[in-house]
């Protein structure tokens, strides 16, 4: 028994050491496939930065152009109240 028991031990932490180096082997196949899949996508990502670009300058345009317009309507309404106001205190 004394004999036989650690001749197990050994046998079975050799097979787990081949286990565990085919294991990494194979985790460092796995860990290059998904490097390269994340390469593409960032290239495909850089590919459409300029697309979002355009998107980002077109949105500020049109934010200035209706906040000019809100700045005048409501400047053209507060002329008018303000004129009707003005009025209303003359003839009293």
């Amino acid at each position: 028994m004394n004999s036989v028991l650690p001749m197990i031990l050994y046998i079975l932490g050799a097979i787990l050491l081949v286990i565990l180096i085919i294991l990494g082997i194979k985790l460092i196949i796995v860990m290059n496939k998904v490097d390269n899949v994340v390469d593409d996508l960032t290239v495909k990502v850089n590919s459409l930065n300029g697309f979002f670009s355009i998107i980002d300058f077109t949105t500020d345009k049109l934010s200035l152009i209706t906040d000019k317009f809100v700045d005048y309507s409501t400047a053209l309404i507060s002329k008018i109240f303000k004129k009707g106001k003005e009025d209303d205190e003359e003839n009293e």
